[in-house]
């Protein structure tokens, strides 16, 4: 989930918003200050309540923040590298570069953030219990029941023991614990979510067919969601199985054909593009690569202007450029590339460049590497 504008940096990581975040954050806030504030509190004028609702939205998306940093926090303490925090429709997410190294560090790291979310909620629950108890009522005491709830909700929620939950990541820890393999882990974890995906979907289009109207169909979504992202964990996790001891040398290109930044676009499409097998062109200086133009950045050119455009002025900037060396696991290069626009990595050596890895090198080398399981397996 890539954040659409960055509010900075938390304990050293970067923190963004996903525009998404906007449409829930607004739900949240009109809810509260159109129905449940003015239904269980009146008296108070629309401003008070308008005031109230966008409070508590605020405070809610803080402590979903606090859930991720938390995450990101105790990963980094484990030794796994983090590229960012993105708040977006559905929650949070933390970019974790890497999985971790045992059952125990993936406990704590999936364990700590409904902690800080229960945490939260016991926090504004004592608040309001103190308050009522002085002889306090009205929209303060009302939003932070509102927030205690909420947080001690999102806590119960996440440790379903359901991938992409947080309880699948405890799942998966008590798996692979037990069984020794992380990767069947993985698998049990992913297709536990897939089952509380279809049952969510299941429970919410019966809700909206009975008159639970959008909270059905928003239940609905978070089902389909949880299918989706459960399925992709387990193909991620049997990619990382099949490709598990490769290396990038392995199954890189080497040697790739390069060209100059200097070459003019319409240069490279008499030249190269027909001649040159594959749909990607590193660009050097000196052996140093300092670009990639690929077919997809070519073809974005007009045809009229191809003879005055370099292909320095529409390949990726050399600060973008994904870089690997050949003794690098090849599922450590993964995720990088798996944020890489361009799709692609390039092997270096020295900051000489030695080969490029692409999407049919990677799946080639899963093709091989789900045989060998295979047959190893057949063996047995």
């Amino acid at each position: 989930m890539r954040a659409s504008f960055r509010l900075g940096r938390i304990a050293g990581v970067p923190v963004g918003v996903n525009w998404s975040v906007l449409v829930i954050f607004l739900l949240i806030a009109w809810a509260l200050s159109a129905s449940l504030f003015p239904r269980s509190y009146p008296g108070h004028s629309t401003w008070a309540y308008v005031l109230a609702g966008l409070s508590a939205a605020v405070v809610f998306f803080v402590g979903l923040l606090a859930h991720e940093v938390a995450h990101a926090v105790v990963a980094k303490r484990n030794g796994i590298g983090v590229g960012g925090i993105t708040l977006w429709l559905f929650g949070g997410v933390s970019e974790l570069k890497g999985e971790a190294r045992d059952p125990g560090a993936e406990l704590r790291i999936a364990g700590v953030g409904p902690l800080v979310s229960l945490l939260i909620g016991f926090f504004f629950g004592g608040i309001a219990v103190v308050l009522a108890l002085a002889g306090a009522h009205g929209l303060l005491l009302g939003a932070l029941s509102w927030l205690a709830g909420i947080n001690i909700l999102l806590a119960i929620f996440n440790v379903l023991p359901a991938a992409p939950l947080d309880g699948g990541r405890l799942l998966r820890a008590a798996v692979w614990k037990a069984t020794g393999d992380r990767t069947k882990a993985s698998v049990v974890a992913a297709r536990a979510g897939w089952g509380l995906g279809a049952l969510l979907i299941a429970f919410g289009l019966w809700r909206f067919l009975t008159g639970a109207g959008v909270g059905g169909l928003w239940l609905a979504l978070i089902g389909w969601f949880l299918i989706g992202a459960a399925g992709m964990e387990e193909r991620q996790a049997r990619m990382g199985s099949a490709l598990r001891g490769v290396r990038v040398g392995e199954v890189m290109t080497p040697q790739p054909q390069t060209a100059s930044g200097d070459m003019t676009v319409a240069d490279f499409v008499d030249h190269y593009l027909f001649a040159y097998r594959h749909s990607a062109l590193p660009l050097t200086e000196d052996g140093h690569p300092v670009g990639l133009v690929t077919l997809d950045r070519v073809r974005g050119i007009p045809a009229e202007r191809r003879a005055t455009t370099t292909l320095g002025e529409v390949s990726c900037r050399a600060d973008e450029l994904v870089l690997a060396a050949p003794d690098e696991a090849l599922n450590d290069l993964l995720p990088r590339l798996s944020e890489c626009a361009d799709g692609r990595a390039l092997v270096v050596t020295d900051q000489r460049l030695v080969g490029i890895v692409s999407p049919s090198d990677i799946s080639r080398a899963v093709q091989r590497g789900s045989m060998r399981e295979q047959m190893t397996t057949r063996g047995r």
